[in-house]
């Protein structure tokens, strides 16, 4: 299966340009970022390492949808968060809750470089699913270390801050870089990567997926061949989770014999959520409109840049 291979060309030789942040003197009193979702265009297990994590290889499509993030500073250095939208939580705990621990990490980062009297009040509006395949947790935990960063003036590398990401989970990274990308290793080797901006329609067929369970599953595949970037755009590639998921969720599978319809459909991450490419907008609405009532669905087009970057570099230039 290739479907993707005509639409993808590599940044060869050099980076994309790094997004230009400019600080300033005093903390910013607030900022709205997005925290976009992510579609896994194919993924490879290709080993099993010594402390239990999985080699794998990727590629990370960013999405121009996701949650959204609002960032107020507090003066009496607590931290607070509220959630809302379709997809919030409410009994999630604060040891679990990735945007807390996130602003926490980068507090204790910054040490006596941050003002320990400056806190935030963060507004989490949640849109994409828990437990999708999407991303959603990890995009929302970087989305807080960028903003956190700016809200608060630190002087904190973008490479420290995916290091901080890393520890939070192994999809923050790419996040925290903006960019789509070729993953390696648990995710967090990534090379930059110029996707063509095709449409995609997304379903979640409403069941939840563990990823620990999976990841721990006697039957899932480990030992896939590792393969080139230059195999990825012409060659044969699969999620490895996929027909495993299928036997264990029936949603999942009958999503996916549902968008056999438009095109060559694929589960993103460890599932729930699967998807199918389009060239253009109409297309993606158009299948849309012919979806079950009862699956939450969203079209979103593939961007090479993460939304959060834009209003970053948009913030940045205009302050306050």
């Amino acid at each position: 299966m290739k479907p993707f291979q005509a639409s993808i060309s590599l940044l060869t030789g050099k980076q994309p340009p790094a997004p230009m942040i400019m600080r300033y003197s005093a903390p910013m009193p607030s900022i709205t970022l997005s925290a976009p979702a992510k579609l896994n265009l194919f993924l490879h297990i290709t080993g099993q390492r010594d402390d239990g994590y999985h080699n794998l290889q990727t590629v990370f499509q960013l999405l121009d949808y996701g949650d959204e993030l609002e960032f107020d500073l507090r003066d009496d250095g607590e931290i607070m968060l509220r959630c809302e939208g379709p997809t919030a939580l409410e009994d999630v705990s604060a040891d679990d809750n990735l945007v807390l621990r996130a602003a926490q990490l980068l507090k204790g980062a910054a040490g006596d470089s941050l003002n320990q009297q400056l806190g935030a009040n963060i507004k989490l509006y949640k849109r994409l699913p828990t437990g999708g395949g999407l991303g959603g947790g990890s995009s929302d935990a970087a989305s807080t270390l960028l903003g956190l960063r700016q809200l608060w003036n630190l002087n904190i590398g973008i490479d420290d801050l995916a290091e901080l990401g890393r520890q939070l989970g192994a999809d923050v990274p790419v996040f925290v870089r903006g960019h789509s990308a070729w993953a390696e290793g648990i995710g967090e080797q990534l090379t930059p990567l110029e996707l063509s901006g095709r449409w995609f329609l997304v379903i979640h067929p409403g069941c939840h997926v563990s990823t620990k369970e999976i990841f721990s599953h006697p039957q899932l595949t480990r030992d896939t061949p590792a393969i080139t970037m230059a195999a990825f755009f012409t060659g044969p590639t699969r999620n490895d989770f996929e027909n495993l998921v299928r036997r264990l969720a029936e949603p999942v599978d009958k999503a996916l014999i549902f968008l056999r319809i438009f095109g060559e459909p694929r589960m993103t991450g460890s599932g729930a959520s699967v998807f199918v490419s389009f060239d253009n907008e109409a297309q993606a609405l158009a299948a849309q409109q012919q979806v079950p009532s009862e699956w939450q669905n969203f079209v979103a087009q593939g961007v090479n840049q993460s939304p959060a970057w834009e209003q970053l570099n948009s913030v940045s230039l205009h302050p306050g």
